[in-house]
């Protein structure tokens, strides 16, 4: 199993970066990520070698995120969003900070359904036929989806999106 393990801490970065998109809250998405990971390493027997091993992570926390939502949903949990500061840095990340601000609020405007295909595709770099099978939709929602939410992006934030 340690060929499973090497290619799950390979994964790490890809899967913290889609945890965030779903979540809008980097403390969130570190949850997000360990849940995904625990639940990853409790069943990794089901996994099938062979198989792509990002589709199968990406599917487990999209699962576990729909979970949480709802759990949050009956419990009635409120979370406040973190402070505007944090993002302070060294020299020139002010403007990287800002364009990431404005990328994250244009992302957070789109529909679950848009922000999850933009993320799968666009942002992780997954096929169409993968991001269908993972989002357990036809191809052809999944590309209008697409399409619906470029057009969203680039309305937010101009055509140099």
């Amino acid at each position: 199993m340690a060929a499973f393990e090497q290619e799950l801490l390979a994964l790490l970065p890809r899967l913290r970066r889609f945890a965030r998109s779903l979540t809008h809250d980097a403390a969130d998405a570190d949850d997000l990520a360990q849940v995904t990971i625990e639940k990853a390493l409790l069943a990794r027997s089901s996994w099938q070698p062979g198989t792509r091993l990002d589709s199968w992570m990406y599917r487990i926390m999209r699962n576990a995120w729909i979970d949480t939502t709802r759990a949050r949903r009956r419990a009635s949990e409120t979370f406040i969003a973190e402070d505007a500061g944090m993002g302070v840095g060294a020299p020139g990340a002010a403007e990287a900070h800002v364009a990431l601000t404005e990328v994250e609020a244009a992302m957070r405007a789109l529909p679950d359904e848009q922000r999850e295909a933009v993320a799968l595709v666009l942002v992780e770099g997954l096929a169409y036929k993968e991001a269908a099978e993972i989002l357990d939709i036809p191809m052809g929602t999944l590309t209008s989806r697409l399409v619906r939410g470029r057009q969203a992006l680039m309305a937010r934030l101009g055509e140099a999106a």
